[in-house]
């Protein structure tokens, strides 16, 4: 990467190939080559969308149209930039499993997906002898931030079992690169 291009995530609500009602569509080739020369690194020039749709071989109108299109289709969820959290001070992170009762699932990750300290919130299935089903990645600049983070998340939301599970090691850290065939 040059100091001209900064790493540009696209995603997803769905992957790239279902609606937001989970409907299966098939992508045109034109959107693929779009989405493919979005997800690369993003040209920091004056006219960085021409250079964009330059790379998908089409104009920068046409580019720019199919780009708001798959937004509104909810193909691509949101364009934005990749920091590298541990370089800039966040250097402890945690995946939180926590026991919630199924009743309150949604009412309980949809708080906590809310928290600016969250980057991720899924619930997953439970298992014998591993109660835990929604999972929220923590970012903080300690572990006791993280800590602290997930004390403030179990009081509002009268869930106090859960397991902190810290990152000892990032051996990948990449975007998913789709059409990349």
């Amino acid at each position: 990467m040059t100091q001209k291009q900064k790493n540009v995530a696209v995603s997803s609500s769905h992957g790239p190939s279902s609606t937001s009602s989970g409907k299966r569509v098939t992508m045109s080739d034109l959107d693929k080559a779009v989405v493919r020369a979005l997800q690369g690194d993003f040209p920091l020039v004056p006219e960085p969308y021409k250079e964009l749709a330059a790379r998908a071989g089409v104009t920068e109108a046409v580019f720019l149209d199919r780009v708001k299109e798959l937004g509104e289709q909810h193909m691509i969820r949101k364009m934005g930039a990749v920091l590298r959290h541990r370089e800039i001070g966040f250097a402890a992170n945690a995946l939180c499993a926590w026991e919630v009762p199924v009743d309150r699932l949604d009412e309980v990750a949809t708080a906590m997906a809310q928290s600016p300290a969250v980057s991720h919130c899924y619930d997953r299935n439970t298992a014998p002898g591993w109660p835990y089903n929604l999972y929220t990645m923590i970012h903080g600049h300690s572990r006791e931030e993280c800590e602290a983070i997930a004390d403030k998340l179990a009081k509002e939301n009268h869930v106090p079992n859960r397991v902190m599970l810290y990152s000892k090691k990032e051996w990948k850290k990449t975007s998913m690169k789709y059409f990349s065939e």
